[in-house]
């Protein structure tokens, strides 16, 4: 018998043996999927990683549901803990997040506008 694996076979036991540290942080932030353009050393180098970005933008708005369900349950906590148990510096921390949260979904927003809509030269 042989002992090939298939690619996606081979794919599936790479994510497997990620650290749940790395698989969280994939989870919630984006940057791993992209190129940097700037760190390109000509201008085909440059012209791929654009074009492998703008592809990756289709996993944006994916993030962007993520960060709004996070957003979401920081403000209910923060409401929670705000009108139901009376702890105000609880509640501020959740609001807090819930801000953070909604500063992170902008800048979703605008990538994914810009990579999408954008013209570039």
């Amino acid at each position: 018998m042989d002992n090939k694996t298939t690619p996606s076979e081979e794919q599936d036991k790479s994510v497997s043996q990620l650290p749940f540290r790395t698989l969280l942080y994939r989870f919630m932030f984006f940057d791993w999927l992209f190129r940097d353009v700037h760190a390109a050393r000509n201008l085909f180098e440059r012209h791929a990683a654009l074009q492998h970005n703008k592809y990756m933008s289709r996993y944006l708005p994916v993030y962007l549901r993520r960060w709004t369900v996070l957003a979401t349950f920081d403000f209910g906590l923060g409401f929670l803990f705000e009108r139901a148990l009376q702890a105000t510096m609880l509640s501020a921390y959740f609001f807090t997040w819930s801000c953070v949260s909604i500063a992170g979904m902008v800048v979703i927003a605008v990538a994914w506008i810009f990579l999408n809509f954008g013209r570039f030269s």
